[in-house]
């Protein structure tokens, strides 16, 4: 499905062909007000509202029109869009959703009658159309293709937002990207497989790929990660994604996703229902892929590392136990109380990889804790970070990008559950604050660069009848990216070489 921006005023939508045309009309529309409109919506609109039969101050209110005489298209939908504002429009799309996708509907309109949309407001909507048109069907074969093929996106002067429609376009592509391989089931998307896409990412300019094995992980002393391998048949992939947008002597930011395709909870295992929904723990790997095309499309000037340890944890004669210890990376011992709490341990060792790369920041994203959904649900992310500056970068992107985070706590006293009789830390400590102290126990193994976790848990997938992968936090980690990449100043425009303190690295 193509979509294309296009400068469209009352009279020029009426004589566009087409098999629908959407109307989202503001409180204060531009053109549904004026007498004479080319259009004829002005008058019709106003008894409608005047008959209560729709509302543009309530977002989504829709209203029905077939071969309406003054416009080209067959049918046409009035959909309320409130205040125009980036929530507003995006519910005026959801509002719309069925009857874009109707079979009969090859090509739409979508006309946002604002005098001055803003980009925000133009990047709502890109990105709103995108996720109302995605389709599953890799593993469908009997799915019919939606019909759609083209919208046409009408707004009063498309130079002042071409910009923004750009760059929401580069990232709908990455968040695409993040729900197919969020969706697809686990024996349709292991570590081998994942491995395949970043593989698919480096055929594109300033982006490589260097996929380890399990003889390379073994020989990196990355004990935690191997851990949780070792119980399955699936050989243990650990991913590293370049991307150079700058010089090379500038220091990257490192993303770090959790890649376990199919997580059962070892030995320690999971209640059988809702167990098929542990295909969506490799979300943080997905949105890390996601964040590289979005990467690949928009081409922005900054050096991205994406670090993503993908394996399965499955019970097994050689699955890790209750009680067992093992040796990080770094050369720290874990006692494993919980062989479910196995995110954390694949983690670890990536963020201690992640040191070689002296970045300017390190971000990782994971489903990591159910303690995060019960804490902040479905709305927003979990965030930690030990870093103001960071954290308030990731928060502003995340509101801008409407993929919200809201920031948690770092005290060190949370830290006080790990402690172990037998090893340098355990790897869970109590019910208590759970997705705290799985930040905590990550925090250990990061080094004096500003880092933040991620817990997507709640936000990375959609449960019952529209369950499925949200792409979720790929607008988000983007949009920071992206800003940045236009910085002169701040905690990630240090060189290569230097701590965050601006220290010689060892």
């Amino acid at each position: 499905m193509s979509l294309e921006l296009k400068t469209l005023h009352c009279d020029s939508v009426a004589s566009e062909k087409a098999d629908l045309l959407i109307v989202l009309l503001a409180k204060e529309s531009a053109s549904a007000t004026a007498s004479g409109d080319a259009c004829g919506l002005a008058e019709l609109v106003q008894q409608a509202e005047k008959s209560k039969d729709f509302d543009r101050s309530k977002p989504g209110d829709t209203l029905a029109l077939y071969r309406f005489a003054p416009v080209a298209a067959r049918r046409v939908l009035l959909v309320a869009a409130g205040q125009a504002s980036p929530a507003d429009v995006r519910k005026a799309v959801q509002a719309a959703t069925a009857v874009l996708r109707h079979e009969q509907v090859k090509k739409a309109v979508v006309w946002l009658d604002v005098a001055e949309p803003t980009e925000a407001t133009v990047s709502a909507l890109v990105l709103a159309l995108q996720n109302a048109t995605y389709s599953y069907s890799a593993t469908r074969p009997s799915s019919k293709a939606l019909g759609l093929q083209k919208i046409i996106l009408g707004v009063p002067d498309k130079a002042g937002v071409q910009a923004a429609f750009q760059t929401a376009q580069g990232i709908g592509a990455g968040v695409e990207l993040a729900r197919e391989w969020g969706n697809r089931p686990a024996n349709h998307a292991t570590p081998t497989e994942l491995a395949e896409v970043a593989r698919s990412l480096a055929k594109n300019p300033r982006i490589s790929a260097t996929i380890l094995g399990l003889d390379d992980i073994t020989r990196l002393k990355m004990g935690a990660f191997l851990a949780v391998a070792q119980g399955s048949v699936q050989p243990p992939q650990f991913i590293e994604l370049n991307y150079q947008g700058a010089d090379k002597d500038e220091a990257p930011v490192v993303l770090v996703g959790k890649g376990v395709t199919f997580d059962t909870g070892g030995i320690s295992i999971k209640p059988a229902a809702g167990m098929d929904e542990m295909k969506f723990d490799m979300c943080g790997a997905a949105s890390v892929l996601g964040v590289f095309q979005a990467l690949a499309q928009l081409q922005p000037v900054i050096n991205v590392v994406g670090l993503i340890p993908a394996t399965e944890n499955m019970p097994s004669g050689t699955a890790i136990k209750p009680g067992d210890v093992v040796t990080s990376m770094s050369g720290q011992t874990i006692e494993i109380l919980n062989t479910d709490a196995e995110g954390r341990l694949i983690l670890c060792d990536a963020l201690s990889y992640a040191d070689r790369f002296k970045p300017r920041a390190v971000v990782d994203i994971a489903t990591l804790t159910g303690a995060c959904v019960i804490a902040l649900g479905g709305v927003r992310s979990g965030l930690y970070a030990n870093n103001d500056e960071l954290a308030q970068a990731l928060l502003q992107a995340g509101e801008q990008a409407q993929d919200w985070g809201w920031r948690m706590p770092l005290d060190d006293d949370y830290a006080s559950g790990l402690k172990s009789n037998f090893a340098d830390v355990a790897n869970v400590a109590g019910r208590e604050a759970g997705s705290v102290t799985a930040a905590k126990f990550l925090q250990r193994f990061v080094g004096e660069w500003p880092w933040a976790h991620l817990d997507i848990a709640g936000t990375a997938w959609k449960s019952g009848k529209d369950k499925g992968a949200t792409g979720r936090p790929v607008g988000l980690l983007t949009t920071w990216l992206l800003g940045l990449a236009t910085q002169t100043d701040g905690v990630v425009k240090k060189k290569a070489g230097k701590t965050a303190k601006g220290k010689k690295a060892d």
